[in-house]
């Protein structure tokens, strides 16, 4: 994929690594727009010379009203990163978690749905152009913390092959960003070790920029989750990730 001259649509950028993507696609010389909730985030990327959009992807109104404010400003958009993501400890021997699983589920995989649905008919009218959704290393080797995370994540993949499979021929392509836990606000808490997301997005930017572009796109670091199950290294790994239910709060000493 050439990341020079394209126009590019992050929904879900306004922080973390859909920010630092929309600084690397900039600086490799296209036009982006940003697309999230928060009116502080927003401001600040419209203050880097980004294009905003205020959006909330639980919102089927607030999303078709953004895809008309975006394609009336970028009638060009080529490119659809949708990754909208929140990460909520559960405990599943607790009922009251039902509430963070739905709104896990209407946030990562429906809103993921609903951008989608936005923006596909625009794409396959210009009969070229890219979805890349993000997934996460947890949606191959869960993170047993957090588990409707893990199960949105891993819908949002299978969703993604068959989105691919059902755009062939339309010069629609769909390109999976599978991201293993990397060194922002959240994930710094929660992972010591996380990849510096500038690394990240280095080995990202690398990977999409080859010809032709993977349809997964997959650091080093993530290759462990998402060939464990191949590797035979499966069970060894989600027992050792298990230790990590000591952090829920229920679970503390």
């Amino acid at each position: 994929m050439d990341l020079s001259n394209r126009t590019v649509l992050i929904v879900g950028g306004t922080s973390g690594i859909g920010r630092e993507l929309a600084r690397r696609f900039a600086a490799a010389g296209s036009t982006v727009a940003v697309g999230g909730r928060s009116p502080e985030a927003l401001s600040e990327l419209a203050g880097e010379g980004f294009g905003t959009i205020s959006i909330d992807v639980t919102d089927s109104a607030s999303v078709a009203s953004a895809r008309d404010a975006v394609l009336a400003r970028y009638p060009e958009l080529d490119t659809v990163v949708t990754m909208p993501g929140i990460m909520l400890l559960e405990d599943l021997r607790d009922p009251a978690h039902f509430e963070a699983a739905a709104t896990t589920i209407d946030t990562n995989l429906v809103g993921t749905i609903r951008v989608i649905d936005a923006f596909t008919p625009h794409l396959v009218r210009r009969g070229a152009g890219t979805f890349i959704t993000v997934t996460s290393g947890i949606a191959f080797l869960p993170f047993p913390p957090m588990p409707t995370y893990a199960a949105s994540k891993a819908a949002v993949h299978a969703y993604s092959e068959a989105l691919r499979a059902q755009l062939d021929g339309t010069g629609v392509s769909v390109v999976e960003l599978v991201p293993p836990a990397v060194a922002t606000a959240g994930q710094e808490k929660v992972n010591p070790h996380a990849l510096p997301l500038d690394d990240f997005a280095t080995e990202v930017v690398q990977l999409l920029s080859e010809d032709p572009t993977p349809r997964e796109i997959l650091v080093k670091a993530a290759l462990m989750h998402r060939w464990a199950e191949r590797d035979g290294t499966y069970d060894d790994l989600v027992a050792q990730r298990s230790q990590a239910l000591a952090m829920l709060p229920s679970r503390e000493g």
